[in-house]
């Protein structure tokens, strides 16, 4: 079937709105009709060049949709279902799978990252039959998508699915640091770098988990009043005197749990001087591939401060989308208020540069 879709055919360059093929649903696979996308800084990784992968490719791995078909034995997913789009599936039996740690399943990370299927070849291609490529096995900045079955995570179809799509990176990815990757405690004061769609699902995330303090900091005055919105007790811009900041809220020895939801090495290692002895640095922001960070690993023995990565927030979707979606049911987390702006497929580039300039919280690109 043809499509349209947005298309990175090269390093530094706007996406095109493209016409594509898409071929249907193989074994293990689903067809979704696309209706949003989160507006993700990880998918602008790819226009920078920080994120090495195969081009052309199209991003987008923040979404929802409906499924309208499904390849040879699925037989747990209908042809109506609304689904968010997972984009770390997980085989069940693997290594990591079987330790609990679906989020880091070896089955999936080398197709996912070649851009392709789990067969190795991909469903997108040009008139010509040359390959597309499909950005974490999903593609999702398209009008449908054909992904792994384990890719969907079938949900309640009276929630929105603008909406749903945040859970599909920026909640999961946030709330799950809070909640999983860290295990904040009630009472355990928390310190939130980078306001955008990650840290304000961290700071949503601390709150769930009983976090007081929680203290912001965002290099963006917009972003003061909205980190207050969702859930921070104090917030500060990164031009001010953090450390003062921090310490006046610490007893002055520091906080328990420092999160770094921006992804730059200087500020991550800045972080850990903002964290107490005994407490927990952890890092939710994608760095560049080829970046390095420096910690002080004396400070580190003599203090037993631990550093901690947290990809795609320890979460296991399957049991945690429905989850965080029943929470905002319930009114405890807050995702209405995360979108700023909805955009057109065609309105993609600028999305991505109102992301850029700190306007928004996080846009979606509403696509059905």
């Amino acid at each position: 079937m043809k499509i349209r879709a947005a298309v990175l055919n090269a390093v530094g360059k706007p996406f095109a709105i493209e016409s594509l093929d898409l071929d249907g649903p193989r074994a293990g696979e689903v067809l979704v009709r696309i209706a949003a996308v989160g507006v993700c800084h990880s998918d602008w990784h790819l226009v920078t060049g920080d994120t090495k992968h195969p081009l052309p490719v199209v991003p987008g791995h923040e979404g929802a949709g409906v499924v309208e078909a499904v390849g040879p034995v699925v037989d747990d997913i209908a042809v109506g279902d609304h689904v968010v789009l997972n984009w770390a599936p997980s085989c069940g039996r693997c290594f990591y799978c079987l330790r609990g740690r679906s989020n880091l399943c070896e089955t999936y990370t080398a197709p996912i990252w070649a851009g392709t299927m789990l067969d190795g070849t991909t469903r997108l291609h040009r008139a010509d039959g040359s390959p597309v490529y499909h950005y974490c096995g999903l593609g999702a900045l398209a009008e449908r998508a054909v992904v792994p079955r384990q890719s969907c995570v079938a949900i309640d179809k009276e929630i929105p699915l603008d909406v749903a799509a945040l859970v599909g990176c920026a909640v999961a990815t946030g709330v799950g640091a809070a909640m999983f990757t860290a295990a904040v405690k009630p009472g355990e004061s928390v310190v939130v770098l980078g306001c955008g769609g990650v840290g304000l699902s961290i700071i949503q995330g601390a709150r769930l988990c009983g976090a007081n303090p929680i203290i912001a900091v965002d290099s963006a005055l917009p972003k003061i009043w909205v980190a207050k919105h969702f859930g921070a007790q104090s917030a500060v811009l990164s031009s001010d005197d953090v450390d003062a900041v921090v310490k006046s809220h610490t007893a002055g020895r520091g906080a328990d749990h420092v999160f770094e939801a921006v992804g730059l090495p200087a500020l991550q290692e800045k972080a850990l001087g903002w964290v107490r002895p005994g407490g927990t640095l952890t890092l939710a922001g994608l760095s560049p591939m080829a970046s390095a960070t420096n910690f002080p690993s004396a400070l580190i023995t003599r203090q037993e401060k631990t550093i901690k990565g947290s990809y795609y927030g320890t979460v296991h979707a399957p049991r945690d989308f429905p989850m965080f979606l029943e929470l905002y049911k319930t009114g405890k987390l807050n995702l209405d208020d995360m979108i700023t702006r909805r955009y057109t497929l065609e309105q993609v580039n600028g999305a991505y540069a109102d992301m850029i300039a700190g306007k928004l919280a996080r846009g979606v690109v509403v696509i059905s």
